[in-house]
This record gives C-alpha cells, sequence and structure tokens, in this order.
C-alpha cells in the first residue's frame, strides 16, 4: 500500500470515528467519509442483494425507549419473510403497551397503534436498519460510494432525501445508518453483529424530538416458513 493511500485510509477512517462518536451529543456529521465516487445504481443493487440476512426468520429482542417525556422498555420480536416482508412486535413491561407493524419494503400494510409504532421507529429504512438490513431507496438519484479494505460506506439521494450506509468489518462488525428527510435529519441507527454475523445490538437515535430507542437482541431461529396469520393485524 502507498503512503499515499495509507494516509488517505487513516484519513477517511477517523473522520468516520468523529463522526460516529458525535452520535452520544451534539450533531453528528455525515457517515460519508471525504473521498466517495459517483457509481450505477446496480453496483448499490448488488451490495444491498449481499447484506440481506437469512429469511425466514425471527429475531427476539429487549427494548429501551427515552424521550424527554418517559422511559420504558419492554420486549419483542421481529419476524421477516422473503419478499421484503417485516412484522414487528413490542410489549411494554408485565404485558402492557402492546404494539406491532406489518412492513413490506419500505410500505406500511398496518401499525397498531400507529402514532405509538411511529414514535418509535420515525422511518421504515430505520426499522430495517435496526435488523441489519440495508435497503436502495426508491427514486434514488445519485448514488456514492467510498471503499477501503474494511468500511464501504453509501449515500442514496433523492432531491432533499438523503439515506446513508456504513459497513465496518470490526470486529465488531457495525452497520451505520443515517435517513434525512427534506435536509433534516429523522435519525441514525447503529447496529452490532457478534463474530457469527448474529445481531448483537442496535441503536436509534432520533433528534426530532429528541429520543433514542435501544435494542439488545437474544435468541434467533429460521423456521421454514410463517403461519398466514402472522401478517393479520392483531384484534382489538
Amino acid at each position: 500500500m502507498s503512503l499515499r493511500r495509507h494516509v488517505d485510509r487513516l484519513l477517511a477512517v477517523s473522520y468516520l470515528g468523529l463522526t460516529l462518536a458525535a452520535c452520544g451529543g451534539g450533531t453528528p456529521g455525515p457517515v460519508m467519509p471525504v473521498g466517495g465516487q459517483p457509481v450505477e445504481p446496480t453496483v448499490a443493487r448488488e451490495w444491498v442483494a449481499s447484506r440481506k440476512g437469512p429469511a425466514p426468520v425471527m429475531y427476539r429482542f429487549r427494548w429501551l425507549f427515552r424521550d424527554p417525556e418517559q422511559s420504558a422498555g419492554g420486549r419483542g420480536s421481529v419476524r421477516v419473510a422473503p419478499g421484503d416482508s417485516l412484522r414487528l412486535d413490542m410489549i411494554g413491561p408485565l404485558g402492557a403497551g402492546r404494539g406491532g407493524a406489518f412492513i413490506v419494503g419500505d410500505s406500511s400494510q398496518w401499525a397498531e397503534p400507529e402514532d405509538e409504532v411511529g414514535k418509535l421507529v420515525p422511518n421504515y429504512p430505520l426499522l430495517w436498519a435496526i435488523i441489519g438490513v440495508p435497503r436502495l431507496p426508491a427514486g434514488t438519484r445519485e448514488v456514492t460510494r467510498f471503499q477501503d479494505q474494511s468500511l464501504v460506506a453509501w449515500r442514496f439521494v433523492d432531491g432533499a432525501d438523503t439515506v446513508e450506509y456504513a459497513w465496518m468489518a470490526g470486529p465488531p462488525a457495525r452497520l451505520i445508518t443515517d435517513v434525512r428527510n427534506a435536509g433534516g435529519r429523522l435519525g441514525r441507527v447503529e447496529t452490532v453483529f457478534g463474530p457469527d454475523g448474529t445481531l448483537k445490538s442496535s441503536r436509534l437515535d432520533a433528534p426530532r424530538r429528541p429520543a433514542r430507542l435501544e435494542i439488545t437482541y437474544g435468541a434467533s431461529s429460521t423456521p421454514d416458513a410463517f403461519p398466514p396469520d402472522t401478517w393479520v393485524r392483531p384484534q382489538p
């Protein structure tokens, strides 16, 4: 490796580290390091496809949500099936405060109760990021990529809307996701993977409230299929 390339890589990784450290307080910078280059969307689609996990799969987790008004926690599960179908269920302390959602791609089929689910996860690409799955947003017009031996970062732009991803090989491996809508940040997710590629933890920071959702993953399973009623809205 040439000296110039080595220095450029150190600068890029150091810059990204500073932006991630900023998530703990203040306004974090962009995920994309300096030096990204424009690429065709087909290149991004190949990377996104390579990052899809197993399906069908179910993850169980513990969650903790905090904002200026409250702090609450509980347990939950998320089921993912082929065709980009996702079912989220969350339960508060002692079985209170149930909520759930059924998502196909980046579109909600139902959410119950809708306002509470939206409070926890303000954007469905952020929800996918919580389980370590990046997505190429519909309508993407500009794609930028930065890549070296331990880091690949992407920026997807559609007008004033921007989604950025950074995959760091680690250890531990991490996926950083940053979503902006109309120029303002909706949220940033940091998802951490274990040595075997399983999900370990995820943290969503949503600055507009501000709020933080922390997820700690437990057991996972890969059934042959889910029952058809998995995707049905729960009855009141």
